[in-house]
């Protein structure tokens, strides 16, 4: 099979020769750092060596603000630093370690915010959006690699509202000014449709992924009654343009908690989902179990892997049965954290392309 092939069928629950290998999530900053001084190969090597083609390529258009602008310092001492990335967010960095930021300030706090902000970042139609996809994508269509449109964080329903407005600040919009949430949100379906028409003419998409992150370890941030009003209309919109331009995939990446929300994303159209965080309580066993035709990725403890070989080879059989029943591509369920060593992760690169592949 070629690797579109392999991923496609594995995603629909089609016969396929074996899961898709993957080593989809990268190591922090700071593990990567860790994993230099450890006597790592170079990036490129360390990848090459065990995530070949299998994984979808990303076509690099450009869904978020534009014209595009790079990161800007407010302020820095040698603990910390202030900035504002390229939508506009002011966030607080430590410089010694790996964190999530802290965001101080997002760019939109009015409507009439919202409308500058649109009017200026958000054109679907500004020309730096789309720029000769074809030919860049060629490569990957010749080694029947998968081909993916949309990434974190310029392609999200949820997310973008999020982005823009706040967390909390966009959860309360949700009850107190739902007619701007629905706005924006159809504003930036409508963007993504735009861009990706343009690419579909060109290119042989396989999956269009849509970045939400709106799930915590109790659940989802929003009841599936609400993900029904304001989202499933967008998500519907996004699976009708997959439907005109055969793309078989719509998939959507949320930490934490999503079960609530399944089924009104499976309503929508949505087949493949991540990462099923472990410590969120999520077992892709349970989950095969219960939602037999959502394709699944992740799920297995990225916490395993500083504990060593024998925890790794325990984690990994853990999740051997949803593997074998299909539909699911066996990753971690997020990003390594720094207390993975070099060896350990080698460990786990192996152990994990022995149980798919069949070899190290």
């Amino acid at each position: 099979m070629t690797y579109r092939e392999r991923f496609v069928a594995c995603v629909l629950g089609e016969p396929v020769d074996r899961p898709p290998f993957w080593l989809f999530w990268e190591p922090w900053r700071t593990t990567y750092l860790r994993w230099v001084d450890e006597g790592m190969p170079t990036h490129a090597e360390y990848r090459s060596r065990w995530d070949p083609d299998d994984a979808p390529k990303i076509v690099p258009v450009n869904c978020g603000p534009c014209p595009t602008s790079d990161y800007t310092v407010v302020e820095e001492d040698d603990a910390m630093v202030t900035w504002i990335d390229r939508w506009g967010v002011k966030r607080r960095n430590p410089k010694d370690h790996e964190s999530m930021s802290e965001f101080i300030e997002w760019p939109v706090k009015t409507r009439r915010d919202w409308e500058q902000y649109r009017d200026e970042k958000l054109d679907p139609d500004h020309p730096d959006r789309v720029a000769a996809v074809g030919a860049m994508c060629r490569p990957w269509v010749k080694r029947g690699t998968p081909i993916q449109l949309g990434y974190f964080p310029d392609v999200g329903i949820f997310g973008s509202v999020r982005w823009l407005l706040g967390d909390e600040e966009c959860l309360i919009a949700f009850c107190t000014t739902p007619d701007l949430v629905h706005e924006i949100m159809d504003h930036m379906t409508s963007l993504y449709l735009t861009v990706f028409e343009k690419v579909l003419k060109e290119v042989p998409v396989d999956v269009i992924h849509i970045w939400e992150d709106m799930c915590g370890r109790q659940g989802p941030l929003i009841s599936p009654h609400q993900w029904d009003a304001f989202m499933a209309p967008c998500y519907r919109r996004i699976k009708a343009l997959a439907d005109r331009h055969n793309v078989p995939v719509l998939s959507v990446d949320t930490d934490g908690q999503p079960d609530l929300i399944i089924p009104p994303m499976m309503k929508a159209g949505v087949n493949f989902l991540y990462p099923f965080e472990v410590a969120a309580g999520c077992d892709v066993n349970v989950f095969r179990q219960r939602y037999p035709t959502l394709g699944m990725m992740g799920g297995v403890d990225k916490r395993a892997l500083a504990q060593g070989p024998k925890a790794i080879d325990q984690e990994l059989e853990r999740v051997r049965p949803a593997i074998e029943k299909g539909r699911y591509i066996p990753d971690l369920d997020h990003c390594v954290p720094d207390d993975v060593s070099w060896e350990n992760y080698a460990y786990y690169a192996g152990a994990l392309k022995r149980i798919v592949v069949g070899d190290a």
